[in-house]
């Protein structure tokens, strides 16, 4: 395939030729590498629903967070190759067994092999929603190639400050490449579809895990959504962080989120009056704050 001869997929830009077997960043290679393929019921509740998300988590990742809780299969490589016809096949097989859409889980090192799995699937009958969930950190033009054939995308809106990403994911100008590319995928979905049972079929939910010691930059997340998005896109506030990794090892972030911490920004939520999402209650202030989708 042309583009991985000169790898330039993601915004490190690696020039690498990957059909001959060189490594960038990502350490993904021509063929594509699943760390686990399975069902999943801890989505949102417009994608999980009950009967779950079609979900295929992709092996490596070009970002390198610290505190990556799927950091085996993101920054060790787990995983095992198929190839793409095999991929055409996992989609099909789980629209056979009854899953909501099609999860794609850090796409961005296989995104040219996905597209033609995708074609390859759609032409067999694949017609439920295809979900890309990503990093954030994506070019405009590669998102473009995917125009049409995504229904939903998840991206994280990690860091609005620069050397917050630099230090914890290693993404230079993680912003201007997270908010250039949520413009983007908020030009080619123009509107939210939800149907009669909740699930989402069409549109953008943006994902943002709150840090510990780091409630400014959260709360610079929010503002530049409500100033630049549509009502009609969902934000996901998460508050599920803990500290794995090599976190354990780095001084802002290697304890668990406080309840005050994940208040001041739930409270700041609401005063910006961000109209689709979800946030996550807590019973006792005292307990750690855990995921409840």
């Amino acid at each position: 395939m042309k583009e991985l001869e000169e790898c330039r997929l993601c915004p490190f830009e690696c020039g690498i030729n990957i059909e001959e077997g060189q490594l960038g960043r990502c350490k993904a290679g021509n063929k594509i590498k699943l760390g686990l393929v399975t069902k999943h019921y801890g989505e949102e509740p417009c994608i999980s629903g009950e009967s779950g998300s079609g979900t295929v988590f992709f092996s490596n990742c070009n970002l390198k967070c610290k505190f990556c809780q799927n950091y085996k299969i993101s920054s060790l490589g787990k995983g095992e190759e198929i190839t793409i016809e095999e991929l055409a096949n996992i989609f099909l097989k789980h629209q056979e067994d009854g899953a909501n859409n099609i999860n794609l889980v850090t796409p961005t090192p296989y995104v040219i092999q996905i597209i033609e799995a995708l074609k390859i699937a759609k032409s067999k009958g694949l017609i439920i929603p295809i979900v890309y969930n990503t990093s954030g950190y994506e070019k405009t033009d590669v998102l473009k190639k995917l125009e049409g054939l995504i229904d939903i995308y998840l991206p994280d809106f990690k860091y609005f400050d620069d050397e917050l990403a630099l230090k914890l994911s290693g993404a230079k100008e993680y912003k201007k490449y997270a908010t250039n590319a949520i413009l983007e995928m908020q030009r080619q979905i123009k509107k939210t579809e939800i149907d009669e049972n909740g699930i989402m079929k069409k549109g953008i939910i943006i994902r943002h895990l709150i840090l510990p010691n780091h409630v400014d930059n959260s709360k610079d997340v929010l503002k530049w959504i409500k100033e630049n998005m549509r009502d009609d896109v969902y934000v996901s506030l998460m508050a599920q962080y803990f500290p794995t990794f090599k976190a354990l090892d780095t001084d802002d972030i290697n304890r668990k989120l406080t309840f005050e911490e994940y208040k001041e920004v739930e409270d700041y939520l609401f005063e910006l009056n961000i109209k689709n999402g979800f946030v996550q209650d807590l019973e006792d202030e005292e307990e750690q704050y855990v995921p409840d989708f």
